[in-house]
């Protein structure tokens, strides 16, 4: 399991999903005052302005799903449908970034961190276990009709 290559691509991007808690966003600023943008919120001086729920659970969701792709590494179709399916969640979650920065406010200055582009890693990353999975699936579709 551990020594297939997509399964280090699968754990690296479920790694880089699972930080984006950890991370800041952005940084807001709106009639000069600065506002913090991360997974939780929207937040100006420790009070929380909008909150970040529907990130909290697209991030969890994302992040379990490689959790479980890693684990299904006897049924390579499924496994390839599921990241298929993460990929499109994430992008969703890039969207959600610049939705929550800009709908939230009007004339505003932001700053984006490098967090915002982790999701655009991962789904690279995730495309590179997908094509190595459909390999490994390639090989053994091969295999077996030799028998």
């Amino acid at each position: 399991m551990i020594q297939r290559i997509q399964t280090l691509f699968i754990l690296a991007a479920g790694m880089l999903i699972g930080s984006l808690y950890l991370q800041k966003f952005a940084n807001i600023i709106v009639n000069d005052q600065l506002h913090i943008f991360n997974a939780f919120g929207i937040f100006k001086d420790e009070e929380l302005l909008f909150s970040g729920l529907p990130l909290m659970i697209l991030i969890g969701i994302i992040a379990v799903l490689h959790l479980v792709t890693i684990f299904l590494y006897k049924k390579r179709i499924l496994q390839i449908r599921i990241l298929a399916f993460t990929i499109i969640l994430m992008l969703g979650l890039f969207g959600l970034f610049f939705y929550f920065t800009y709908a939230s406010f009007e004339e505003v200055k932001v700053a984006f961190k490098v967090a915002v582009a982790l999701p655009l890693v991962c789904v690279i990353l995730d495309w590179l276990a997908i094509r190595a999975i459909g390999k490994d699936e390639a090989l053994v579709r091969s295999l077996d009709r030799i028998r």
